[in-house]
């Protein structure tokens, strides 16, 4: 398993698709997910710190997460099959929970959990970013500081 950051969300053209950018910590691979606007929204607002009048589903997992006291330890993206991506939450307990990584990276953010990503996942999915390609990397990162959950909604 290598540790991963998000870097953010942003809309894939021309399909209009969102996608969430994670970037391995000790490499220079990233791995695009493509996930939904509602899950893209949820993962901006917690990168942007927005706190919504009313608890989102992210919001309140980590809220019941921290009422059973039973925290969230790691998000592991375990597997890709046929573009499909898999994850598994990790709790204090031991249990382990099967999950969407929109939700897992979602739920991450809020709890300030650290993100693995499988060496396959990187291997399969993964895109290596040279040096002389880290300009593009960080007009995204650009990018990133200036879009809104709002670009997510569905028209």
């Amino acid at each position: 398993m290598r540790e991963v950051d998000v870097m953010g969300v942003r809309v894939e053209m021309p399909s209009n698709q969102p996608i969430v950018l994670l970037r391995e910590i000790a490499g220079e691979r990233y791995l695009p997910i493509w996930i939904g606007a509602v899950e893209a929204t949820a993962i901006a607002f917690a990168q942007q710190g927005v706190v919504p009048p009313r608890p989102l589903t992210h919001d309140l997992m980590k809220d019941i997460l921290a009422a059973t006291d039973n925290p969230l330890t790691e998000v592991r993206i375990t597997d890709v099959n046929d573009g499909v991506f898999y994850a598994t939450l990790i709790f204090a307990s031991g249990a382990e929970v099967s999950a969407r990584p929109s939700d897992s990276i979602a739920l991450a953010l809020r709890t300030g959990t650290t993100i693995y990503c499988a060496e396959s996942v990187l291997d399969e999915a993964g895109l290596s970013v040279p040096a002389e390609e880290e300009d593009e990397v960080e007009r995204f990162r650009e990018f990133l500081d200036h879009v809104s959950p709002e670009d997510f909604e569905s028209t």
